[in-house]
């Protein structure tokens, strides 16, 4: 789908016209091989370059091609079954408007559409940055949901009740978080480059901006990495927790193997067919009973004195 799109200070909403005009955004969203050749043909877009952007696992990053500025982003998407992913989304800057290109329809662009933000696409440095905002604000929803997963886990591990499903998940949301901070490192690195204002002609209210968007990318950073450390953390204490139990169930098989195995070895003594000592005698049974029993209270007591029960 190619679709040019239009708004001034003169006009109210976003307007979308028939032909290309200078300060027209030019959104490209799932586009076929005949609307990437008038796209290349049009704009004298680099072939190559716009064929990256094709390329679901392109990495993020800035390129320049004279007048042209092609900045390669990965934008977070929310799939079907509730888990996060990442696609390729190509904003060139140019002298007469802004193109974006994405392999399908992101949830990045729906404010613009909703007229729910305040832009104009004359303005071409603002609208490629508030673009780059809403692409920030999009990782930052899906990290703090990650961040509430986690945290309902490590809540159940204080109540002894984390399931092994809870560790499947783990894996899911450690590919999430990878795949985040693959996007967004490369997205600070590439602000820090737009700063320096030698590819993009920047005001001081988008120097503003810059700064704000680096802010917000490096706080993301930040609880990426934190969330991983916690992922960690739960999985180390649930290990040394599981191993602790083990131990006590061990130990505590040990003990009752041993109190069964004392009285066994006297009782199954006079249990032999062959003469023993007071065999015949009528309290035989009780003193024996009663040595068995001073036996477990003196073993008790030893093993209490050592600390192993």
């Amino acid at each position: 789908m190619l679709k040019y799109y239009y708004k001034s200070g003169n006009t109210e909403k976003l307007e979308e016209l028939d032909a290309f005009k200078k300060g027209t955004w030019v959104y490209v969203e799932n586009p076929t091989k005949e609307e990437i050749a008038t796209l290349i043909e049009t704009h004298h877009l680099d072939e190559g370059l716009v064929s990256d952007a094709l390329d679901e696992d392109e990495m993020p990053r800035f390129e320049r091609d004279g007048e042209l500025v092609y900045i390669y982003v990965r934008a977070a998407i929310a799939l079907s079954n509730g888990a996060f992913d990442t696609l390729p989304l190509l904003i060139v800057y140019g002298p007469e408007g802004v193109i974006t290109i994405s392999l399908r329809k992101l949830p990045h662009f729906a404010p613009f559409f909703g007229n729910k933000l305040e832009f104009n696409t004359t303005h071409r440095t603002h609208l490629m940055l508030e673009i780059l905002n809403q692409f920030a604000e999009q990782y930052d929803k899906y990290i703090t949901v990650t961040s509430k997963q986690i945290k309902i886990v490590r809540n159940r591990l204080r109540g002894h009740e984390i399931r092994n499903k809870d560790f499947i998940d783990f894996v899911t949301i450690e590919d999430e978080i990878n795949e985040f901070l693959a996007a967004l490192l490369p997205a600070s690195a590439t602000l820090r480059r737009m700063k320096l204002g030698r590819s993009i002609d920047l005001k001081e209210e988008d120097m503003d901006l810059i700064e704000d968007l680096e802010l917000s990318i490096t706080q993301s950073i930040e609880t990426c990495r934190s969330n991983t450390k916690s992922i960690i953390n739960i999985r180390q204490a649930y290990s040394s927790i599981s191993s602790n139990n083990l131990n006590r169930s061990i130990k505590i098989l040990t003990i009752v193997t041993v109190m069964i195995t004392l009285p066994n070895i006297f009782f199954s003594m006079y249990g032999m067919n062959i003469k023993l000592p007071y065999a015949d005698a009528e309290w035989a049974f009780g003193a024996l009973f009663a040595v068995v029993g001073i036996v477990l209270v003196l073993s008790y007591i030893v093993l209490k004195r050592k600390r192993v029960i």
